[in-house]
Parts: structure tokens; C-alpha cells; sequence
């Protein structure tokens, strides 16, 4: 049986790891995984308590999408996107379902980052216009174009990057000035207005769509209320603009609905990026669904895209199955319940813990920030900066005991696979507890 150390070294020897310096890459390794857990090469369990990338909503090894991709192996496997497939007929028929009304066609891509680029260049080629506005505190991929999208500061290695991207303020209450002496509508509300003046500023004329996330993921969980998302679709139509919505990691269940936009059932969504839950991360895929207008657009217009593996049969079966596998055993439900209770016991740390200074979230997609002082806010570790002593004590802390989940600066992220039970989430909740009781001394409130 090959070790532990054998698996790290070569893999360090020969691979490159996504966003970081090599030399300080101590990855946790996996051997094996099943449902909320996976082992390492010296048999140590793991809770997977982000789902890896917020990506395996049904869990690992799940038997109905492992025989969903058997199947389709032994029949088709890959066909060049001009062919059609059972598979693809299928999964864009069961997406029209299943996203929020009025959207219809489909364009598969392999992951999310390209459904991002894709659902850009889709708007700018209906529109005619050039300009994409997006969140500072968002993330949307690390392709050229998605990366710039993104507000999360990797972008700034790769800047200028594309250059027709607009920056625009984030609803984030807990920290942003426009919000004192507000609540939090009224806040929202200012932050729509100085979205209105950006637009204005920018030239309608010129603004072929906004691109917000359905619900705030990696980026800190940061999300406005109905009030918001209603008067952003109003800007939307008074200018003739698009509205992107980016379902990436919020999508699938999530936050206890299909998608994250669902929260806002009266926002109409002119186009929805997909990936991560649409396969549950067995088999890459990502998708595109455009509106009918849009799709209609297309009939006698040529839409400049294409991708070598666009709707790769073996990735639209897998997301067949995880659909099924969805309604079948009424995840999105278990994940709404499950997330009351997940943020009910948050809330019983935060009362343990002064340092939790706020918890955010729905269903199984929370967050908790982590701070020096809750009067002044101070974060325990500071935005873009390495990590304080403070926060490196609670992220080996939780590997330590048996957790994999994000730290990022002063956050802890808390987005369990939606087969989460009541006696799993206790079990995160004691690891976070214990990793918190650490860090309790460096509260200076």
C-alpha cells in the first residue's frame, strides 16, 4: 500500500497546485470518500466540511450517479459537439425545469469559469454592447476573462485583464460604510441607487449586462436582501440591460432552494451560469441557460462559442442522475432544515465565542467571521493578508481534528454536503468549537 508521504511528495514532485507558492503546499490527501467523509493515505477520516469546493452536494460515492456514468460509459462516452445526445437532449430538458421560469436553452461548457466566459460573450453578442459590471467582493472563475469578472483579489495577478469589466459596491452590511445609521433595506437600497449612477456614468448604451451571484459564496458569503435584488432588476429594464445571474456555487440546492436566486422568486433572470452541484464535481460540467429571447436571438444569428467537450455525454448523464438524486431524497429540503439547525448551533458558538462577530448565510452555505473586538469590528485577520497567528491556530486546529474546510482570513466556512445528519453537523460544530476555544485569547473585547 503506498504511504501517506509517498502520495504528498509525488504529487509535489510532479503536479502544480492551484493558487499557491509550491514550496509551502502541504496538502491533505484522499484515499478514499463516502457520503460526508473521506480518509487519507494513513487512514485518518475527514468530515468534508465544504464539500471540497462546495461542489459535492449529494456527497461522495453516491450510487445512483456512480451508475449513471457506468451506464453511459458502456454506451457513449464522448460525442463533438454537433452531434446530439440522449444525454444532452435530456439534462437541457430537466434544466428548463428546474431553473427559474423563463429560461429555456442550454450551452454546455466544462466547468464553471467558461460557463461564466461564455454567458459574458452571449450578452455582449445579443446586446451589441461591451460592458460587464460586476461586484468587487465576487467571485466568478480563473479563466482570463471570468478572473477580471471576479472581484476576489487573485484577480490581481492578473490584471489589467480584460478591459471592459465595471467594479460595483457590495451590499455588505456588516462592514461597509454606506450602511451606518442604516438598516439594512435601507442600506441595500443606497447601494442599488450608486449602482444606477455607475450605470449612468458608464453609458447604458454600453452595458450589456450585470453579474451577481444568486448568493455570495467564496468571497464571504455576502448577500443583500429582496428589497436589493428587486431594484437591481428594475435597473436592469429601465436601461435595457442584461441581468447575469451566477449559480455556480450557490446552485443545486445549496442554500436550501434549487438556486440561490430562488430566495427572490419575482427577480427574472436573463442568464444563469451552472457547475459544481450540476455534477456534484464526479464528472466536470458546467452550463449556460439563456432566456427564450436570447435563445431565440441565436436561431437566425451565429453564437460565436464552442468547446471542444461542450455537453460531453458522460457529464450530462452524471448530471441527470444528480437531479434525480436531488428530488428522489429531498436534499433541498434537508438542506433548508439542516441549515436552520447548522445556524442555530453557529449562533450557540457565538454565544461561547465573543470573536464570532457575525454569522451569515442559508442552508448548508454559512459562514463565520471571526474578530479581535465586536465593537470595532477589527477582523482577525485582515483581507488579502496571510494569515494572523490567530487564524492559522484555528485552520490547523480543524485539520488537525479531522475537518477539511476554508479558512479564509478571518472566515470559517460551513458548507456540508446536503446528506448532511443531525449527528454530522454536531460533530462539525464540536471541531469548530474546540478550534475557537484556541483563539479565544486573542479576543481584545
Amino acid at each position: 500500500m503506498v504511504s501517506l508521504s509517498d502520495v504528498v511528495q509525488q504529487n509535489k514532485d510532479y503536479t502544480l497546485a492551484s493558487w499557491a507558492a509550491q514550496s509551502s503546499w502541504n496538502p491533505i490527501t484522499m484515499a478514499r470518500a463516502e457520503g460526508v467523509y473521506f480518509w487519507d493515505h494513513a487512514d485518518k477520516r475527514f468530515i468534508d466540511w465544504s464539500s471540497q469546493l462546495m461542489n459535492v452536494n449529494v456527497g461522495h460515492g453516491h450510487p445512483h450517479v456512480i451508475k449513471a456514468i457506468q451506464e453511459q460509459a458502456a454506451k457513449v462516452t464522448y460525442a463533438y459537439p454537433g452531434i446530439a445526445t440522449e444525454a444532452r437532449g435530456r439534462l437541457g430538458a430537466l434544466l428548463e425545469e428546474v431553473t427559474p421560469p423563463g429560461l429555456k436553452k442550454t450551452f454546455f461548457t466544462n466547468a464553471g469559469a467558461e460557463a461564466v466566459e461564455n454567458a459574458m460573450k452571449l450578452a455582449r453578442l445579443y446586446t451589441g454592447r461591451q460592458k460587464i459590471l460586476t461586484r468587487y467582493r465576487s467571485y466568478h472563475g480563473a479563466t482570463f476573462g471570468a478572473m477580471t469578472a471576479g472581484g476576489d483579489p487573485r484577480r490581481l495577478a492578473n490584471e489589467p485583464g480584460v478591459p471592459w469589466i465595471v467594479r460595483l459596491p457590495d451590499p455588505y452590511a456588516y462592514r461597509s460604510p454606506v450602511y451606518r445609521g442604516l438598516s439594512e433595506e435601507e442600506g441595500d437600497l443606497a447601494i442599488a441607487d450608486m449602482i444606477e449612477e455607475i450605470v449612468q456614468m458608464e453609458g447604458p448604451e454600453n452595458c450589456a449586462a450585470i453579474m451577481w451571484e444568486g448568493y455570495s459564496g467564496s468571497s464571504g458569503i455576502i448577500q443583500p436582501g429582496a428589497a436589493f435584488f428587486t431594484r437591481l432588476r428594475e435597473i436592469c429594464d429601465r436601461y435595457g440591460i442584461l441581468l447575469i445571474i451566477d449559480e455556480v456555487m450557490s446552485g443545486f440546492g445549496r442554500t436550501g432552494e434549487w438556486f440561490g436566486i430562488d430566495h427572490y422568486p419575482d427577480v427574472k433572470v436573463d442568464i444563469m451560469t451552472m457547475a459544481k452541484g450540476l455534477t456534484s464535481g464526479y464528472v466536470p460540467l458546467g452550463a449556460t441557460t439563456v432566456s427564450e429571447e436570447i435563445g431565440a436571438y441565436f436561431d437566425d444569428h451565429v453564437m460565436w462559442a464552442g468547446l471542444t467537450y461542450s455537453s460531453h455525454a458522460l457529464g450530462c448523464a452524471t448530471a441527470i442522475a444528480n437531479i434525480e438524486v436531488y428530488r428522489n431524497e429531498g436534499l433541498i429540503d434537508n438542506a433548508r432544515e439542516m441549515g436552520k439547525k447548522l445556524r442555530q448551533g453557529l449562533l450557540d458558538l457565538a454565544e461561547q465565542h465573543p470573536c464570532i462577530g457575525e454569522v451569515r448565510g442559508t442552508g448548508l452555505h454559512q459562514v463565520i467571521e471571526i474578530v479581535k473586538n465586536r465593537e470595532t469590528r477589527e477582523p482577525m485577520s485582515a483581507w488579502n493578508q496571510p494569515l494572523t497567528e490567530a487564524m492559522a491556530t484555528v485552520a490547523s486546529s480543524l485539520r488537525a481534528d479531522g475537518m477539511s474546510t476554508f479558512v479564509r482570513w478571518n472566515w470559517i466556512f460551513n458548507c456540508p454536503p446536503l446528506i448532511l445528519n443531525d449527528e454530522q453537523l454536531q460533530e462539525g460544530l464540536d471541531i469548530i468549537d474546540n478550534a475557537l476555544n484556541k483563539i479565544d485569547k486573542y479576543y481584545e473585547g
